[in-house]
């Protein structure tokens, strides 16, 4: 199973990534944000592609190998159009859930994170472009709910 947790900036998308691959077992978190650390001196809108190229190739291996894919990472429709046609093979077994929360709360410090002025910048960036709000998936406003709560919800929806 291919899970895709989209969504801003601290929308709780790691959070709630952890929770599920501990509920379903048997996962792998693909941290597209890691795999940039290999070229993180190329400028972030150019290495976006090449990121999620080495993503579907690990996406891939791990499905292969009867493990579950969960991937957090901030979607806009060009970049999911491109995934879901590179893992057509797997669409039967290919969830997106968009984590949604109020943008006042998307911009808080939450648990122990302490924003940057970047990351401010880039959370407002992605709710004007409609990263919270797409035409594709589920989309879950968790403003209101535990990350607990949200691993449920989508726990209903992919059993």
């Amino acid at each position: 199973m291919i899970i895709f947790l989209n969504g801003s900036i601290n929308s709780g998308k790691s959070t709630v990534a952890k929770l599920l691959a501990e509920k379903l077992g048997n996962s792998a978190i693909v941290e597209i944000d890691s795999l940039r650390e290999f070229i993180d001196w190329m400028p972030l809108e150019k290495s976006i592609p090449i990121n999620l190229q080495n993503a579907v190739a690990v996406i891939k291996v791990f499905v292969k190998n009867n493990l579950n894919a969960i991937i957090p990472y901030p979607l806009d429709k060009e970049n999911y159009d491109y995934l879901a046609k590179e893992l057509d093979e797997f669409k039967n077994n290919l969830h997106v859930f968009t984590l949604s929360p109020k943008l006042e709360i998307a911009l808080q410090n939450r648990g122990l994170r302490k924003l940057t002025d970047w990351e401010r910048e880039r959370i407002q960036y992605h709710y004007s472009i409609g990263i919270n709000n797409p035409d594709f998936g589920v989309i879950i406003d968790n403003s209101d709910e535990t990350e607990e709560e949200t691993v449920g919800r989508i726990l209903k929806i992919i059993k």
